[in-house]
Order: C-alpha cells, then sequence, then structure tokens
C-alpha cells in the first residue's frame, strides 16, 4: 500500500531500546496514559495481544465531548513498526504508525497518521470532535504523545 505523506508527523529521540519503546506504543492501554485525545481502549472479538489483525476499540475525548472508533492492528513488528487503521461505522478515518529505528543512544521514533476520512464524513466528525482543522490537532497530539512518551521510558530508566 502505498501511503504518501502524512497529514502529520513528529520524531523524537529516546534513551532506550527500540525493543522497549515498541513495548509501550504496541500497548494500546500505555499509549492511552500518554495521548491526548486517546483515552481508552477495549480488545474486541478474541484479540488479547497486540498482533496483525487484532482490533480494539479506541474511546477518545475532547473536553465533554466522547467518541470511540475502531482499530485494526496492520504491523507489528517488534522494534521497529507498530501501525493500524481506524474506522467509524466501518468508514475509513485514518491510520497511525510507529516506526522505531535504534541509534547509538537508544532509539528514534517516528508516529505518523493519515487522514482517510471521505469529506462527506469529516464534516460529520469534526461536529462530533469539536476539531475542524485536524491535521493541525493531530501534529500537536503527535508532538505532546511523543513528549509523553519520551519522559516515561527515561524515568523509568532512571530508577
Amino acid at each position: 500500500m502505498t501511503l504518501g505523506q502524512p497529514s502529520a508527523s513528529g520524531t523524537i529521540e529516546i534513551g532506550a531500546s527500540a525493543d522497549e519503546v515498541y513495548r509501550i506504543v504496541s500497548d494500546p492501554g500505555a499509549m492511552a496514559d500518554l495521548a491526548d485525545e486517546y483515552s481508552s481502549f477495549r480488545w474486541l472479538g478474541d484479540a488479547s495481544t497486540p498482533r496483525v489483525g487484532a482490533r480494539f476499540r479506541g474511546r477518545n475525548r475532547r473536553g465533554a465531548r466522547r467518541w470511540s472508533t475502531v482499530a485494526t492492528i496492520t504491523d507489528a513488528e517488534p522494534g521497529v513498526r507498530f501501525a493500524f487503521d481506524v474506522t467509524f461505522a466501518r468508514l475509513p478515518v485514518s491510520r497511525w504508525q510507529y516506526d522505531i529505528r535504534s541509534t547509538s543512544d537508544g532509539c528514534g521514533v517516528t508516529e505518523s497518521t493519515w487522514e482517510r476520512r471521505p469529506a462527506w464524513l469529516k464534516v460529520l466528525t469534526s461536529t462530533a470532535t469539536g476539531v475542524w482543522r485536524r491535521a493541525e490537532q493531530n501534529q500537536h497530539n503527535i508532538t505532546t504523545t511523543l513528549r509523553r512518551l519520551k519522559e516515561r521510558v527515561e524515568s523509568a530508566r532512571a530508577r
């Protein structure tokens, strides 16, 4: 699948191994603690671990607004990449991807998202979420999530 340029993306260097970071970014519960809008999850079907094909319902919040989506894991390569496609009522919403590369001091993590909503769905979901400039909001969310990820991993290593 050709993805093209992401609608929002950010990269951060973390003083930890790629495998340590992967364990967190591939854990939907851990990521809910680090994200701005994404707040909780529940595995769907017989899924109980982050593997290709597993699905989970993600719950999101922004102020008083609440909504949920379904994510299907598309990539789960430990220490390298974790990604999932997001849908709402079976309609495409976005793709989220974490690419991890080892460095001499730990690893670099790139979080990216691709907008996939059809134009008519953007109006509906923007009204529901209160976000009319989704790419801009996602850029802010990515920056916040990556900073929190770095703080969590590096503070745990310092103990």
